[in-house]
């Protein structure tokens, strides 16, 4: 008898696992790709990221290295190679995930696991056969899988998924994006810098559309100087496979004259959905909502003893947030206290610059009748932005007035989702701006932008 059985070994599921066997718990996890770490690990974040920074080298040889003195002769792109350190990297990082739960002595089931009643978990296991575990808890962590496009086939080779495009054999002369959210501008930007011609459609009028207007203006503002065409406020109605390449059919979406674009790539990023096929959610009486999200109340499903956390349940689909509600959800297991502050769950976008944001943005403020004041505060005007060459973007901090406390960072800037941590931080011990502001940081770093838009709140920015 198992204390705990986690289906799904993504991050949410592998730190709930970790946390846990900390705390003495019996433990099994159960995972049916073969790998742990989940979409994340192996098809989504940290594949992703390598292919980011790689791209990002071989753009800085081409165009940034000779302005600093640094002549680079003979450049030339091996993408084989670009993509065996990606896989490098994926494949070192989910042996050490199979080590922390060794170390922690969590059993690791190899199989896909489904609900089979109150404290039962029914194992196909991945080398034939079945188990069943038996179990006082159980926690949901399966995560979500890309949403498709009604109409469109994806063979993940010309028409692809963010799986097939971490994948591909060959730059594409023409890709064409398709959804203008974070995966999408991640991965078009890979693209981008290694040659492809790289067109971004989105049915909105935005780019990123759940970030901050001024942020997302300015964002795309970049990306287009950087050579990113946009074709906002527009479907895809079809994509036609030719031999000689691809016919994507696009029209306005407030209704209007359909055209034609041509690719050799289409990458179908449009968001993902929860994963809850055959998980026998109907053998606990567990019941989806109309998005097809597994409800929640602080973790619980409403079925005695399990619990749902990650892209399963309602929130954003970060791998960080799946990890907080996984910690919080091992520890209410363990009798303990668990929660997580959704109101400090950051965001970031991994392109160059880097988008990253925490909290409230100025539509969201206004709408609640929120009075707040803004800081803003220019990369441009960094010293250290200026001297590594990095001056695009920008850093805004949003004030309650009411509560004399910071709600909302939003940045667009070289590296700022490494800065975006200590906003977090700060607003997790409800930080004013002038805490901020008042709070003395090195000289020169890119952070200082920070301190000088928390100075502009209450309007004494001193470098700009």
């Amino acid at each position: 008898m198992y204390d705990l059985v986690i289906i799904g070994g993504g991050p949410g599921g592998y730190n709930c696992a970790i946390r846990a066997g900390q705390l003495g718990l019996k433990t099994a996890i159960v995972e049916s790709r073969g790998k742990l770490g989940g979409t994340c690990l192996n098809v989504g974040c940290i594949p992703s990221k390598a292919l980011l920074h790689a791209s990002e080298y071989y753009e800085a040889a081409a165009k940034t290295f000779p302005s600093m003195g640094v002549k680079i002769s003979g450049l030339e792109l091996d993408l084989p190679q670009m993509l065996k350190q990606k896989e490098d990297a994926v494949e070192g990082l989910t042996k050490g995930v199979e080590f922390l739960m060794r170390k922690h002595k969590v059993d690791y089931v190899k199989g896909f696991g489904a609900i089979a009643g109150k404290g039962r978990v029914e194992v196909k296991l991945s080398d034939g056969g079945a188990q069943t575990l038996e179990t006082k808890n159980i926690v949901i962590a399966t995560g979500s899988v890309p949403t498709p496009l009604p109409g469109v086939d994806i063979d993940e080779e010309r028409v692809v998924t963010s799986t097939g495009a971490l994948s591909l054999k060959q730059v594409p002369s023409k890709l064409i994006v398709i959804g203008a959210g974070v995966i999408g501008l991640e991965l078009g930007s890979v693209w981008r810098r290694v040659g492809a011609e790289v067109t971004v459609v989105e049915f909105l009028d935005k780019i990123t559309p759940t970030v901050d207007n001024e942020i997302s203006t300015a964002f795309q503002r970049i990306l287009k100087k950087q050579g990113i065409k946009f074709e906002l406020g527009h479907k895809v109605t079809g994509v036609e496979k030719l031999r000689s390449g691809l016919q994507v059919t696009i029209e306005p979406s407030k209704g209007g004259a359909a055209r034609t674009l041509e690719a050799d790539v289409v990458l179908v990023a449009i968001g993902r959905k929860p994963f809850t096929d055959g998980l026998g959610l109907e053998t606990v009486g567990i019941k989806l909502d109309q998005r097809g999200f597994i409800p929640n109340d602080h973790l619980k499903t409403g079925a005695e003893g399990i619990y749902v956390i990650g892209d399963t349940t309602t929130g954003a689909m970060l791998a960080h947030k799946a990890e907080e509600e996984g910690i919080a959800a091992a520890q209410m297991i363990a009798g303990q206290w668990g929660h997580v502050n959704y109101e400090v769950i950051p965001n970031v976008i991994y392109t160059d610059p880097e988008v990253a944001t925490v909290g409230k943005s100025e539509e969201e403020l206004k709408a609640a009748g929120v009075e707040y004041k803004v800081g803003k505060f220019p990369f441009m005007a960094n010293s250290r932005a200026r001297t590594n060459h990095e001056t695009e973007g920008m850093v805004k901090v949003l004030e309650d007035v009411a509560t004399k406390r910071v709600v909302g960072v939003h940045m667009v800037g070289s590296g700022v989702g490494e800065i975006i941590g200590e906003v977090c931080v700060a607003m997790e011990f409800g930080a004013s701006a002038e805490d901020i502001a008042r709070t003395c940081h090195a000289h020169p770093t890119m952070s200082e932008a920070v301190r000088e838009a928390a100075k502009g709140v209450d309007g004494w920015t001193m470098q700009a």
